[in-house]
């Protein structure tokens, strides 16, 4: 990112700052979000910086504010969602997997690893992790399981996700939607409907001659 985003003059804007802080959280760590680096990385003067926030930590601040909004957020959302089956609303679960308007995994493993060295940031996702794990389960006791059912039911689904993603694993498009179904029927006990697949495919731009 070589501009501001919504540049207002010589101070740029706060979500230029944020967006390029976080541009260096996923390319380099948190070691690279710095003040001096971003302005330059924006062309502008390190002082405007200090017009949005008061220091580098407020900055850090919002950067883990934007992380727990979107993606412990949309989790949440998406298990809340409206669904006739279970099997359906685990797919609205997994467009979180497949939009990263709604999930965004790089941003999931970068704030994973800046954990690491933060006992602060740890604490903040282990709090992030029981709150999807609990809309998940929730998920699960909607429709009908008992409660220690939900609980081993929603880790086995989230677990493994973040285990996707931890792991960096990368899966060609045809081959995960081809997968879908295998997951839905694990993770729920339910082989979804083909109208409820189709629904899912179409959101994701997956046309019906992929599937062979």
């Amino acid at each position: 990112m070589e501009q501001a985003i919504g540049d207002t003059g010589w101070r740029g804007s706060q979500e230029g700052w944020l967006e390029a802080a976080y541009d260096c959280l996923l390319e380099s760590g948190v070691d690279s979000v710095k003040i001096l680096p971003l302005a330059k990385k924006l062309n502008l003067s390190r002082t405007s910086f200090y017009w949005f926030f008061k220091d580098r930590e407020e900055l850090l601040a919002a950067l883990v504010a934007r992380w727990r909004e979107k993606n412990t957020g949309s989790i949440v959302k998406q298990a809340q969602a409206y669904a006739e089956s279970l099997a359906e609303a685990m797919l609205n679960v997994f467009d979180c997997w497949l939009n990263s308007d709604l999930f965004d995994a790089k941003f999931e493993f970068a704030v994973r690893s800046w954990a690491l060295q933060s006992d602060e940031l740890l604490a903040e996702v282990r709090d992030a992790d029981l709150t999807r794990l609990e809309a998940l389960k929730q998920m699960f006791i909607r429709f009908g399981h008992s409660e220690i059912t939900a609980d081993a039911r929603a880790r086995t689904t989230y677990l493994v996700q973040i285990g996707y993603i931890s792991m960096q694993s990368e899966e060609d498009i045809v081959v995960r939607m081809k997968r879908i179904p295998e997951y839905i029927a694990i993770y729920t006990g339910q082989v979804p409907e083909q109208r409820e697949l189709d629904r899912f495919f179409s959101r994701h731009g997956y046309q019906p001659d992929q599937r062979e």
